[in-house]
């Protein structure tokens, strides 16, 4: 009989390349959304017609147990957030509900509904369902050490990390306290053509693209000089799948090991197209975080030993990607008038 899963977060970047690779496994998919005027929904169920959809709400216990019990999942993908960290200082009691009150409210349906009624042994309860938590890089934040794995200490310089350490550390205890097959994937950047206008890899292409048919002039950026690991969103969703596939739960850090900062991102997008990047860049001191994070990069060598898994897309290739994505769409809108949209695809 085909498993299933049930991915909080579908209509996302992550959560659109989850379902299409469990799909082509031959999973059951399910995702979870919030009520039925959903623009992102429609976009989603275009691109991915077998989806299926149950209604739920991370910040709603109730309806999170009604859809474990409609769907009887075998994994759960917990992808949804509040994603874009700036966004964490100018509203972190809704990111602190979404991210952070969301993970434990989801693992406590998990609990109630696989019938785990009280902490009574760290040994993983075999046939229930299991959970996959998105946590995040920016829980290292001030870095003790380069590059980062998983037994680095966690220092986030962020509302949005503070609050994916508390997810991170709730799995953990929900593992450890009821025996419940639960992991963290700790995932760096990751981009796509999928990503939202707001995030500074699809901010640039979409600027590159824009400015090469001559619709904008300038692209303003923050901090030139902050430093990612950037890698593509499509592979690290096998990163996910593999990990609820092993004998035992464990944590994985998952990243490209390579560090290129937001300076080599507008060079590598604006040569793509045959442009240089100082020649329509401007510093914005706006845009600099209030708490930077300086430098994060992965030291992927557990994932890649133990689950198997490796990137397939550098980042030149990536960023090459993302442009002509964009490329193409801003051609559509010129030649047929419609408005350059931002969305995630």
């Amino acid at each position: 009989m085909a498993k299933s899963a049930l991915i909080t977060g579908v209509t996302g970047q992550d959560g659109s390349y989850l379902a299409e690779h469990l799909l082509s496994l031959g999973y059951r998919v399910w995702g979870l959304t919030r009520g039925q005027a959903n623009p992102r929904k429609d976009r989603v169920s275009r691109l991915i017609p077998d989806l299926r959809f149950v209604d739920g709400d991370l910040m709603d216990q109730g309806s999170l147990v009604s859809a474990l019990n409609a769907v009887q999942p075998d994994e759960v993908y917990n992808l949804g957030a509040i994603s874009f960290v700036p966004m964490s200082w100018q509203q972190p009691e809704l990111v602190t509900e979404v991210n952070g009150t969301g993970v434990l409210r989801m693992l406590e349906a998990i609990r109630i509904v696989s019938g785990l009624s009280k902490p009574s042994s760290s040994s993983v309860v075999a046939g229930q369902i299991r959970f996959y938590q998105a946590s995040s890089s920016e829980m290292f934040g001030m870095v003790t050490q380069t590059p980062q794995n998983e037994t680095t200490s966690f220092h986030p310089r962020s509302p949005y990390g503070v609050v994916k350490t508390y997810g991170h550390y709730m799995t953990r205890n929900y593992r450890e306290s009821y025996g419940m097959y639960a992991v963290s994937g700790i995932l760096f950047n990751h981009e796509s053509p999928r990503r939202g206008a707001e995030f500074v890899t699809r901010k640039i292409s979409l600027a590159v693209a824009r400015i090469k048919l001559g619709l904008q002039e300038r692209l303003s950026l923050g901090n030139l000089d902050a430093v990612r690991d950037w890698g593509f969103a499509g592979d690290y969703v096998r990163a996910m799948h593999l990990m609820l596939q092993q004998g035992r739960p464990e944590d994985y850090v998952v990243g490209t090991g390579q560090m290129h900062s937001v300076r080599d991102a507008a060079r590598i997008a604006f040569d793509c197209v045959g442009l240089n990047w100082e020649d329509h860049v401007v510093v914005d001191p706006g845009l600099v975080r209030p708490a930077e994070v300086e430098t994060l990069c992965a030291d992927s060598s557990s994932a890649r030993k133990q689950l198997d898994w490796k990137p397939t897309v550098d980042f030149p290739g990536l960023m090459r990607m993302m442009v002509e994505s964009d490329l193409r769409q801003a051609r559509l809108v010129r030649e047929h008038g419609a408005a350059l949209s931002g969305a995630r695809w």
